[in-house]
């Protein structure tokens, strides 16, 4: 089943020629079945990148799934056109009294700010306070799954020496888990960040579960017990040659990174690095889907707010993260 977007959006063409199933919305319309809502809160400076990449994995499942992409009111975006977003994006108080099925935060270069200096961190706060009562479950990218963590549970995030960026292997330690179903033993997936979470931090806390782990890199799949919150410290998402973009991006500005671990074939940038993460990806998007959406979300999406009532009014300062 396809994944259900403005039938304008750049990404539709990557799609299509990638034989992915994009449905316009025209055309769902005259289905008489429910989509999933899905919300992807995009934090990312290459937004139509991002966009391409994310709608490329969710619409890899049997599922039909309508899209709705969401910016954040108080930042401006510097790499992407005013016209996109206000073609293809809203805020938060458009979609403030609607309900998903899910929500997708991803991550943000902002990682070397702590979390309060972040200019958009108040707006961040409350949706993701917002998404405890109307969305079912949120999917938490690299520093976004940082806030998260900092926000929902008050596990701080700790600098690097030096940028982590590279493939790392993982470990899956609890193979049961439905997150982690059909994954092999270990597995790849792509980091780049300077900061982490420690996994001392989260064995402290009794409603996460840490599913996967790299010894490079950390904790890397994180689950609430309940499954409505998931954290992925990397970026499964990531195309081919985005790691390659970022690192000369940085050598230009004259960061002078290291290359990225385990990326180039024998470290050689001047080669095409291998793509050893996209079944990966696939599967850990497509069982966030099965698993904790469409079989956990009421079908009246008007239930979740009578299941998980939201107060009367929100103080932020008394979170964990605050």
């Amino acid at each position: 089943m396809p994944i259900k977007v403005q039938s304008n959006l750049p990404a539709i063409k990557v799609l299509e020629n990638e034989n992915i199933f994009v449905m316009p919305n025209e055309i769902a319309l005259r289905q008489d079945i429910r989509p999933l809502r899905i919300l992807i809160l995009n934090l990312m400076p290459t937004k139509i990148a991002t966009e391409t990449q994310l709608l490329r994995l969710l619409g890899n499942s049997p599922l039909q799934v309508d899209i709705e992409l969401l910016q954040t009111a108080t930042h401006t975006s510097k790499n992407t056109s005013p016209h996109h977003l206000t073609t293809f994006y809203k805020t938060f108080e458009q979609v403030r009294e609607q309900t998903f099925d899910g929500l997708i935060i991803t991550g943000a270069p902002v990682e070397q700010l702590e979390f309060e200096e972040v200019d958009y961190w108040d707006e961040l706060c409350e949706i993701m306070e917002w998404s405890k009562h109307n969305v079912y479950s949120t999917f938490h990218i690299c520093w976004g799954a940082q806030a998260g963590l900092y926000y929902h549970y008050g596990i701080p995030k700790y600098s690097f020496e030096k940028k982590l960026s590279g493939i790392y292997t993982h470990k899956v330690l609890k193979p049961l888990h439905p997150l982690m179903r059909g994954f092999d033993d270990t597995f790849r997936i792509p980091h780049s960040r300077y900061t982490g979470v420690s996994e001392a931090d989260i064995k402290k806390k009794g409603s996460l579960d840490i599913l996967a782990v790299s010894e490079m890199a950390g904790p890397s799949v994180i689950c609430n017990r309940t499954g409505r919150q998931v954290f992925i410290t990397g970026h499964a998402e990531y195309d081919r040659d985005t790691l390659a973009n970022e690192y000369f991006r940085d050598i230009s500005r004259g960061i002078n990174p290291e290359i990225p671990y385990n990326y180039f074939p024998n470290d050689d940038a001047s080669l095409t690095p291998p793509m050893v993460w996209r079944s990966n990806a696939t599967l850990l998007y497509t069982n966030w889907l099965n698993y904790f959406v469409y079989q956990a979300t009421p079908y009246d999406l008007g239930e979740l707010l009578q299941k998980y009532p939201r107060k009367n009014k929100t103080n932020l300062s008394q979170y964990p993260g605050r």
